[in-house]
């Protein structure tokens, strides 16, 4: 039995294109591996621990074995318990909506609490910076207003996909795969749902095989 981690990083609910396409995803993918357990986080409604002044200073104080007081214990074995969810999981898939190019802040905050040095990334002179989130797929879905397809002239705006890609592609994900709505709002509410219901249609076809 594997664990899939569901997360959801937009606040709209089911007006969400992109939660709309993930969980079409996931509904096939129950479907198809009814054993397998779903674990659900919407970053937007979760107890995610603030990474503060105060969880900064506990990190370092105790991965550099220095003397720490009880309260930074707790805080940093709050952000112990996030990245432990996270790496417990055998699958993953994401729901992200562009948010003035790039992601929501507080996918950017889980993001923070997930990257630490001995949890989800090593060092050594010998090999440099190596991800220790290993073997596992992601599928990642995406959602946009406007078109950022590739070669096309707001391309470079697209700092979402990129740093999804690139984040989780440090902490050792090689199997990520992707799913694009666009355009939400561009073209009208007539292209938006045939670009929803297409990305549906593909979210289908991927989970058959995850």
């Amino acid at each position: 039995m594997s664990r899939l981690l569901y997360i959801q990083a937009s606040p709209r609910g089911k007006r969400s294109h992109c939660i709309a396409v993930a969980d079409a995803f996931v509904e096939a993918y129950r479907q198809k591996n009814p054993n397998d357990e779903i674990v659900f986080i919407n970053v937007f409604g979760a107890s995610i621990p603030k990474f503060d002044g105060p969880a900064v200073q506990a990190k370092y104080t105790i991965m550099h074995g220095q003397s720490h007081s009880k309260e930074e214990l707790q805080v940093w074995k709050d952000v112990e318990k996030v990245i432990e969810q996270f790496v417990g999981a055998d699958k993953y898939v994401l729901a992200v909506p562009m948010w003035n190019f790039s992601i929501p802040y507080r996918l950017k905050q889980y993001i923070d609490l997930l990257v630490q040095p001995g949890y989800t990334f090593g060092y050594s002179e010998e090999k440099g910076y190596e991800g220790l989130v290993v073997g596992k797929p992601l599928l990642a879905v995406y959602a946009r207003g406007g078109e950022y397809s590739a070669g096309g002239k707001a391309e470079a705006f697209d700092l979402q996909r990129k740093y999804i890609e690139l984040i989780f592609g440090f902490i050792g994900f090689k199997d990520i795969r992707s799913i694009v709505v666009e355009p939400t709002l561009q073209g009208g509410p007539d292209v938006a749902e045939a670009r929803r219901q297409e990305a549906i249609n593909k979210a289908g076809e991927i989970a058959v095989t995850f």
